[in-house]
């Protein structure tokens, strides 16, 4: 985590945002996606060179530079675009604000990597004399001699955040230009965390950094998931021993109730436009599937049957729906059409499989599976069933898999060790890496869609 606690830094307090500065002088070559001819499973592989200060005095410390540097090669080793390539730590060259073509000592190291890219961070002014905190980044394929392109960044106030934000907004920058797809190091995950024997809602990046507590009623609150525009969650809520759904816009705290208390109202999620939500509910007795239109509030079951249905996920192209269900003796996943009608079941290998999550691109949907002889994993199944794997491994209890927007990574609880955390990891089952680091009782990560 960066650190300026013990760096007092110049800060105008003007604007709380970042600012972005795109300076004709400074990006050389048109805006155009970066085109490398490869196969889409073949990574990049890029030269994660150095950050330099913008001027000598640039009062942001040395190791400041040196955590952004990791900070954007763990972006790009993560964007499952990349691979990051272990060069020297080299800087890169700016004249004035200007991306500067790499030197010669440079090109023996060109022959290994297909871009490289580099960067300067500090406390600067602008042409117009503002002061504030700037962050240059470049980027040069050796193999397209004419193929410089830089952008900077820009912010009258600085803090870790900012910083952070700046650095994913180049990895962003970077994949976009060289798939025509945007980056997730801006994105976030909700998830449910303990606070004095209570379930709170929190909302982390996607790579951990900074939870920040949404709800504080002192009840449980249990399965967030995201709105489609990002500015909601929806999620259940344990009051007066009763679950109701609840609806909380993030940057105001506003609250709704969405359907009134039951006996059980859970798993519930929008559809793909954003206009209505789909959930289990059960007044008494056994659960199906309901949706609920926001604008009217009229809701429509869609199942009836005397087994429990849970767990609805959409089909991103808004045509079908996933659920579990027992109407077969034990737990398993089906799909339906979007009304209610033509149900299908999905999975026939084990005894149980649930918690359905329909991926972005809508090539697979990711369930909890119980293997034998280790327990409860993360499996996925293409929607015509004719394909499935096995995600997880090892000695742990795998549930609640969320897609990241990009359908290359699965957010997910797992206890290990005892104690349940979150965890990312590739939908073929590569880079395991645990991304929460307070608390003992997470559950029930929501990956945000990207930002608007």
């Amino acid at each position: 985590m960066i650190n300026f606690l013990h760096h007092p830094i110049r800060s105008i307090l003007c604007l709380s945002c970042v600012l972005t500065v795109l300076s004709p002088s400074f990006l050389f070559a048109e805006d155009a996606l970066l085109e490398a001819t490869r196969s889409e499973f073949q990574k990049i592989p890029i030269w994660a060179m150095g950050f330099s200060p913008v001027q000598q005095n640039s009062k942001i410390p040395e190791q400041i530079h040196t955590q952004v540097h990791s900070i954007l090669k763990d972006d790009l080793t993560r964007s499952q675009v990349f691979d990051v390539v272990d060069l020297p730590l080299a800087k890169g060259e700016f004249s004035e604000n200007k991306c500067v073509s790499l030197s010669p000592t440079h090109a023996p190291h060109f022959q290994k990597v297909t871009v490289s890219t580099w960067g300067r961070l500090g406390i600067g002014g602008t042409a117009s004399g503002v002061e504030g905190l700037i962050f240059d980044a470049c980027a040069f394929d050796p193999g397209h001699q004419d193929v410089l392109t830089g952008k900077r960044y820009f912010s009258l106030k600085t803090n870790d955040g900012l910083i952070r934000l700046m650095a994913h907004r180049w990895a962003d920058e970077l994949v976009f230009r060289y798939t025509g797809e945007q980056g997730i190091a801006r994105t976030k995950i909700a998830f449910v965390g303990e606070k004095e024997n209570d379930r709170e809602l929190f909302v982390m990046d996607y790579d951990g950094y900074d939870p920040q507590q949404v709800t504080a009623d002192g009840y449980l609150n249990l399965m967030p998931t995201w709105s489609p525009d990002r500015k909601w969650l929806i999620y259940t809520s344990y009051k007066n021993r009763k679950q109701q759904i609840m609806r909380r816009e993030l940057s105001t705290g506003q609250e709704e109730v969405l359907v009134p208390p039951a006996s059980l109202n859970i798993t519930a999620t929008f559809a793909p436009d954003g206009k209505s939500i789909t959930y289990a509910s059960a007044q008494e007795g056994n659960s199906d599937i309901y949706q609920i239109e926001l604008d009217t509030k009229s809701a429509k079951q869609l199942t009836s049957h005397h087994s429990a249905d849970l767990s609805p996920s959409w089909s991103p192209d808004g045509r079908h729906v996933a659920f579990t269900s027992d109407r077969g003796g034990r737990p398993q996943i089906y799909v339906m059409e979007a009304g209610g009608t033509n149900v299908k079941r999905l999975t026939y290998d084990g005894d149980y499989n649930a918690a359905p999550a329909w991926s972005p691109k809508g090539d697979w949907i990711v369930y909890v599976c119980r293997i034998p002889g280790e327990g409860f994993k993360l499996c996925r199944i293409s929607p015509n069933g004719e394909k499935r794997s096995q995600i997880t491994t090892g000695n742990s209890i795998d549930d609640s898999p969320s897609w990241a927007p990009n359908g290359r990574h699965i957010a997910f609880s797992s206890i290990r060790r005892g104690e349940s955390q979150l965890y990312i990891i590739t939908s073929e089952g590569a880079g395991l890496e645990k991304v929460s680091s307070v608390g003992a009782h997470l559950s029930s990560p929501s990956w945000s869609p990207f930002q608007p």
